[in-house]
């Protein structure tokens, strides 16, 4: 079994290669280090898409250390980065809410294709697995596919499912969906919305209503709207998730996809950018690839102590 560093090292292993054969190149030797390979260094950290501000922070305290003659190895380099890194991550890092009282709702946003249905499956498995009671809410009736698969994955992780034909009003499933688990005493509800309708005004409009009806029913629910973002596509897709961000009032993230990109830093620009604690990431494609964030992990796996072995491994 895989512990959990091994998870991480795995699923960022094309990241931290990139990274590390870069940091390998320019700061090996015995030659004095200059402004041109620190450039070159922001450079490479802005293209695994960690954000311009991150890079330029992590850049500037490495800088400053070697000047104090405190940096000799591309593994200080490393080192120095994966502790800026942690501490950037480190803000405002929590666990999950989770409701004291009965059912936590969990509501899940964000466009097609981020990997909204397929989180939900994941981690109905893991909470079952940890003998919770699990419901899914197939709040996404534009799609009969997405309905199709948390079908699937409801069957697969022996969990219970509320949903409705195809076209369906989204917000009376919802209501249906958070009435049944407060009812029969489920341990979570996972509700999964549409990321694309016939126009975005409707898509924004439906997700606002969905979420008032939800607290209507069951107040304080959800007690975390989590904004699903596609890790592969890096800066793109956190300029896609904006919108759903401000509108849904997502409370946290969960980065997905995050095994198959060389832009493993999404993470720390998702944080910069929307302020919003990393709950999961998504680090392959079987159940167990879901991940709680840990950011000590995040950053040693992006700049392990191995520096230089990183850099040989093959991406």
């Amino acid at each position: 079994m895989f512990s959990l560093f091994s998870k991480f090292k795995n699923g960022l292993q094309k990241t931290a290669v990139a990274v590390n054969r870069k940091i390998s190149g320019l700061f090996t030797g015995n030659k004095e280090w200059t402004e041109e390979d620190f450039a070159e260094l922001e450079k490479t950290l802005i293209g695994t898409d960690l954000g311009m501000s991150a890079s330029r922070t992590i850049v500037q305290n490495i800088r400053e250390r070697y000047k104090l003659g405190e940096l000799k190895s591309s593994d200080d380099i490393s080192r120095v980065a994966a502790a800026e890194l942690q501490k950037i991550l480190s803000e405002g890092a929590r666990p999950m809410r989770k409701n004291p009282d009965g059912v936590t709702v969990l509501l899940f946003v964000g466009v097609n294709g981020s990997g909204k249905t397929t989180t939900i499956g994941k981690l109905a498995a893991a909470l079952t697995q940890d003998g919770n009671r699990v419901m899914l809410g197939a709040c996404d009736t534009f799609r009969a596919a997405a309905v199709e698969q948390l079908a699937l994955w409801a069957e697969r992780t022996g969990s219970q499912i509320v949903a409705a034909k195809q076209g369906a009003d989204p917000a009376s499933v919802a209501f249906d969906a958070v009435k049944s688990a407060v009812a029969k005493g489920v341990d979570y509800l996972l509700i999964d919305t549409a990321g694309r309708q016939q126009n975005r005004k409707n898509l924004m409009d439906e997700l606002a209503k969905v979420t008032r009806i939800i607290n209507k029913v069951l107040p304080g629910a959800p007690h975390e709207t989590i904004l699903t973002i596609d890790a592969s596509h890096g800066s793109n897709s956190i300029a896609q998730a904006r919108e759903f961000a401000s509108v849904s009032g997502a409370s946290a993230m969960v980065l997905t996809k995050m095994d198959g990109t060389g832009k493993g830093g999404a993470a720390c620009a998702a944080q910069r950018e929307f302020g919003l604690p990393i709950l999961f990431v998504g680090l392959g494609e079987q159940p167990d690839d879901l991940q709680v964030f840990d950011p000590e992990t995040y950053a040693n796996a992006i700049f392990p102590p191995d520096a230089g072995a990183a850099a040989e491994s093959e991406p």
